[in-house]
Parts: structure tokens; C-alpha cells; sequence
């Protein structure tokens, strides 16, 4: 039986209320719409831990995430799937770390036919599916040179969206400009260039919008790039609601990832700073902007209160301290580092019909832990679907009644390795050949190495370490799967 006919399985077995389907695909306990809440999980690109106004920024105008953090759930630990974007994409919609599947890193593998996604088990439930933003797990043209992968040259790693599980997309494979996403200036800086007035001289960029197979978007393609990317997510949202099904939307921003690109009125805002600044800070402006207007879209629709609106980064902040705009705020580290600053990112849920004032959650929770957060809500699992899954339900840190972890977190990149736990995190930047220790509750900046004067820490991490990597070089080789 190949996914999609485990799938479909899986759906009529949940549908009909069977429990268990002979013991091997589906079990479901809920019914009611109540128990189905809608499920949206926003991500920003390149977005540091620093760079959001209820984090410390000095001047960055965030005022739907800060009213997000004001009256929803704070994660002050949470953690991408990796330094960098395309694993942690993959770790978002399996809740297995990307090892487990060959997306070791940026515009590496794909995702493998045999993973089963949200997407696709909620659609198993009922859900409409949508992604709108950006992909990065594979390939969307196998004709198209497009991108970094796109066309004959990527067809082995061809997996786009809508053979993932969701019905609805609108998509990149990869980064685009953050205003006029199509365009590029004939004299484009590397980082970052002010927004094209008309009568500019224009340059295709070279990455499109895909919707379906071989078939592109070529209509509102002009202005925020973040608004381009809302246009489409509340017409699906409106569709569902008006239909009156449970609704899956992934929506995954280019902002602030480079080139970093704001109109006037954005960069504006930000007088007096350079103008990699204007349009860093100012890309971040209007994507803030865009969850306010799904915010309020959400409360317009009465959908609101069941719905879980999640937001994170992929990762932390691109390009050297000091150099750079973007902040990771005092951790250690940036965008490609296991360092606390290239993997601790910014992370929110809003929930009001469950979440009814701020709560601040303080234990190590990861973009691996959507997954089974969700599949603990609705009551439902897939059996059969690949195991080990990495993450684990945060439902008893929403609801108050956990303040540990119960399995640590494991990343890896390149030479990196890292495993963080309640308490400690043990590092090594050459693949084990020695290791770091640090007391992140105490010293979340990194500064004291403790790997000397706690041995027993060490070895006993060491060991964990050791069997979680064992165990996704086995899944790496198709082991997980039935």
C-alpha cells in the first residue's frame, strides 16, 4: 500500500468511525466541530529572536505579534528544526527531524513520498488544505529552469506542495524579493534594494508563484510580497468557513529573508537608519501588518476562537553581527549556528477559545512538536505512519499542566550537533569529537562552558545523542517505513 492509498485508507476509516481499521491505520475520538479547531501555522524567514518588539527590539514596529504575545502563549524556548530554512520546513509538517527524510540542509533531498504530513492526515479528517509562501522542500516544475533546483536539472526532487496533501497553493520553491517578488533591478544590490518606481527598468527575478502542476500565477504579483501571499490565504480561509469544514493553512513569509526589499512608506517608519536597515526592518513591518489582517479577518468570520494561530521563524538572523539589521537579541550565534541564536526564534500561539490570557512557557518546545500537538487536540492518530516521530504534544503546556519536557531536542547540521533539555544543552561543531555543555536556564547567552566541571552531564547526553543520531541514520534508510 503506497501513501496515497494509506491515506485514502486512513480517511474512510476515520470518516466511518472505525477505531484502529484492523489495527493499522486510523483511530479517531471526536466528532463534534468543536474538537476540530482550525489550524494555521504562520512562519516568518530569517526572522531572529531578537527581531520582534515583545522580544526588546529597540524600534521595530511589531504590534500584532506583540498583541499576539500579550494575550496568547509565549514560547521564550522555542526552537526551529535547524540553522536553516528547509529542514526546519520539514520538521514543521512531520514532527520528525529532517534526518530522518535526507533534508540535511537548504535546497538538499525532498520530501520522500513515504512521509505522511499534516496536511495529508488532516485531510484524513475532514480539513481543507491550503499552503500559500514559500516551499523549499522540493521542487515545483520539472520543465521550468526556475530558482535554485527547478527544472530538469531538480526532477529527481521534484515534491511540490499538492502531492504533499494540500488542495490549495500558492508557492516558491524559494526566497524571493520581499516587494515585487518577481522582479529584480538591473543593478540590484546583494542584500537589499528600495522598492521600483514606475518606469524603473525591470529584470525577471527568476522564481515564480506556482499553483498546480506547470501552471504559474501571473496576476497580483505587484507591491508587499507578504500581502501577495495573504491575498490568497483568506479567500481559502473564507471558502472554508463559508463551507463550513475545519481548514489547514500553512502560511510561510519570505520576510526578512534576503534581498530584504520595502516600499516608501515601510522604510519611512525607520528615519535616520541605513538603508539595508529601512528595508529589513521595514519588510518586517508590513508582514506584521499581514497577521493583523488575518487576525482580524479570523474575528470578522467568527472563526477566531476555534482557531490555533501558531507563528515562529525557520531559523535565526542572516549575515554577521553588527553588519547585519537582523538581531538575535543576547543569544550566542546566527542563522547556520546551533548556537542558541541560530535555531531559538521567535514562537507565539493564539487561541482564545482555549487561551484566554498570556501565558508565558518556559521549557524547550520545537516546530517538530506541531505535529503531535495537533494530532493531540483532535484525539486522532495515523497508525502506521512513520515512526519515530521527534516531537512531542504541547496541549499540557498550553492547558498549564506541563513545565518539563519529556524527550530532548535533538538538531544537527553540517559539522554541528547539539541536544537541548530542560536545563542543558550539549554542543559540538565537529560532529562529536568534543562537546561543550551549557546551563541555558542560567546562562542563555552561552558564555560558560560547564563541559569540565560536569562530567555526568556530559556522558550522559553523549549517550542520548548518539542513540538519536543512530536512529535517523536508520530512518534515512527507509527503516520507518511499512
Amino acid at each position: 500500500m503506497n501513501r496515497r492509498e494509506f491515506l485514502k485508507f486512513a480517511g474512510v476509516c476515520s470518516t466511518v468511525g472505525i477505531v484502529g481499521c484492523n489495527g493499522s491505520i486510523a483511530q479517531t475520538v471526536f466528532g463534534e466541530k468543536e474538537s476540530r479547531p482550525n489550524i494555521i501555522l504562520c512562519m516568518a524567514d530569517d526572522l531572529g529572536y531578537g527581531d520582534t518588539g515583545y522580544n526588546g527590539h529597540p524600534i521595530i514596529k511589531t504590534v500584532n505579534l506583540d498583541d499576539m504575545a500579550s494575550k496568547g502563549i509565549r514560547f521564550d524556548r522555542f526552537y526551529s528544526g535547524s540553522a536553516v530554512c528547509s529542514p526546519t520546513r520539514g520538521s514543521a509538517i512531520t514532527g520528525r527531524h529532517p534526518d530522518r527524510y535526507g533534508i540535511t540542509n537548504a535546497n538538499a533531498g525532498h520530501m520522500r513520498k513515504e512521509e505522511v504530513t499534516l496536511a495529508e492526515a488532516l485531510k484524513t479528517q475532514g480539513y481543507m488544505t491550503g499552503h500559500f509562501g514559500k516551499w523549499h522542500l522540493g521542487t515545483l516544475t520539472r520543465e521550468l529552469k526556475e530558482a535554485n533546483r527547478g527544472g530538469p536539472k531538480g526532477v529527481a526532487h521534484y515534491s511540490p506542495p499538492w502531492e504533499n496533501g494540500f488542495d490549495y497553493c500558492f508557492a516558491t520553491e524559494s526566497k524571493v524579493p520581499t516587494y515585487d517578488p518577481m522582479v529584480k533591478p538591473p543593478k540590484a544590490g546583494k542584500y537589499y534594494w528600495n522598492s521600483l518606481e514606475d518606469g524603473q527598468d525591470r529584470a525577471e527575478y527568476g522564481t515564480h508563484y506556482w499553483v498546480a502542476q506547470e501552471t504559474m500565477e501571473t496576476k497580483n504579483l505587484e507591491g508587499d510580497d507578504s500581502r501577495i501571499i495573504m491575498d490568497r490565504a483568506i479567500p481559502f480561509i473564507e471558502d472554508a468557513v463559508e463551507k463550513g469544514k475545519p481548514f489547514f493553512a500553512v502560511i510561510w513569509f519570505h520576510s526578512p529573508h534576503l534581498p530584504v526589499v520595502a516600499d516608501k512608506a515601510h522604510r519611512d517608519l525607520y528615519p535616520g537608519q541605513d538603508g539595508y536597515t529601512q528595508n529589513y526592518l521595514g519588510c518586517i513591518t508590513a508582514m506584521d501588518e499581514q497577521i493583523g489582517r488575518l487576525r482580524e479577518k479570523l474575528r470578522k468570520l467568527g472563526a477566531a476562537d476555534d482557531t490555533m494561530l501558531w507563528f515562529c521563524s525557520d531559523n535565526g538572523p542572516e549575515g554577521k553581527k553588527g553588519s547585519a539589521p537582523g538581531s538575535a537579541g543576547v543569544l550566542r550565534g546566527r542563522k547556520r549556528s546551533l548556537y542558541e541564536g541560530g535555531i531559538r526564534v521567535p514562537g507565539l500561539l493564539e487561541w482564545p477559545g482555549r487561551v484566554k490570557k498570556q501565558k508565558v512557557v518556559e521549557m524547550p518546545c520545537s516546530t517538530s512538536d506541531y505535529f503531535p500537538t495537533v494530532m493531540d487536540v483532535l484525539g486522532f492518530t495515523l497508525e502506521g505512519a512513520p515512526l519515530p516521530r521527534d516531537g512531542e504534544s504541547l496541549l499540557k503546556a498550553v492547558d498549564g499542566r506541563k513545565s518539563k519536557r519529556s524527550k530532548p531536542i535533538g538538531v544537527h547540521l553540517r559539522n554541528q550537533i547539539a541536544l537541548i533539555d530542560n536545563r542543558y544543552k550539549l554542543y559540538s561543531g565537529n560532529l562529536g569529537k568534543s562537546f561543550e555543555l551549557y546551563d541555558i536556564v542560567e546562562d542563555m547567552s552561552e558564555t560558560t562552558d560547564m563541559a569540565e566541571t560536569k562530567p555526568n552531564v556530559v556522558s550522559e547526553m553523549k549517550d542520548t545523542l548518539a542513540k538519536w543520531r543512530n536512529s535517523c541514520s536508520d530512518s534515512v534508510q527507509g527503516k520507518d517505513y511499512q
